[in-house]
């Protein structure tokens, strides 16, 4: 099974930027055009690229929308993005606008039945994302966290027909120290569906042990803007063509 690789746009003010930890006033700004960033990595040959609106998910609303949609719209590339989605409105926008995949994060946790409703009506198109701070769920841009554990909430939704998780362990994400794999592989194991591993990626033996326990993917955010190696290094990694 191979590994698909998710390099990461995370927007704040137009820009693409790197939080440690989920911290906001932890942020480096690694380039002013998400869409020139995009553009790049489809030029690398990804498949899949993983935006974040930072914005959006500290404010409830979309904010760095038009940057998401003109990569959707302009290049040969799948799209996925999570932020600042709290209704069946937000999603829509995304989908008719070219986007693939729409994450839902914060609102699966305040409005359970929404996001089973949506699941049911969109299918493969809505992806849960799930963000975890020691074992338990974290939302609103992970300023908050629930008495909800992840693997629970996980169970939940697969069972309410969710095909893909996306799993950030807050611990590790921006600190290139290393994905929490057994974290990312309990959630697979509840599920029993696609998971996708976020958090900590530092090398490409980061991205080997994510594959070898047959995780479908893995999202690669600041291992990349620090040049500990590249894009198409990744992909090879992952087995994408």
């Amino acid at each position: 099974m191979s590994l698909t690789i998710y390099p990461a746009i995370d927007m704040r003010g137009g820009k693409c930027v790197r939080l440690l930890q989920g911290d906001y006033d932890q942020e480096t700004i690694y380039g002013d055009s998400p869409f020139d960033m995009a553009k790049s990595f489809a030029a690398d040959g990804s498949e899949w690229i993983h935006m974040v609106d930072l914005d959006g998910a500290k404010d409830g609303k979309r904010v760095n929308d038009r940057f998401v949609i003109e990569a959707a719209q302009k290049l040969n590339v799948n799209i996925q993005i999570g932020g600042g989605i709290r209704s069946e409105e937000d999603i829509l926008h995304y989908l008719k606008n070219g986007v693939n995949r729409v994450i839902i994060g914060s609102i699966a946790v305040s409005n359970p039945e929404f996001a089973i409703d949506m699941i049911k009506k969109y299918g493969a198109k809505i992806a849960v994302g799930i963000d975890a701070k020691n074992g338990y769920v974290a939302t609103h841009g992970w300023l908050d966290t629930s008495e909800l554990k992840a693997v629970d909430l996980g169970k939940r939704f697969a069972d309410a027909g969710a095909e893909t998780f996306i799993f950030t362990d807050i611990a590790t994400d921006g600190t290139l120290a290393g994905p929490n794999i057994a974290a990312v592989c309990e959630m697979a194991e509840v599920t029993g569906k696609n998971v996708i591993a976020s958090g900590g990626v530092s090398s490409l033996a980061d991205l080997q042990a994510i594959a070898s326990e047959g995780i479908q993917g893995a999202i690669v955010g600041k291992a990349l803007y620090e040049n500990r190696f590249t894009l198409k290094e990744a992909l090879k990694v992952g087995g994408s063509r």
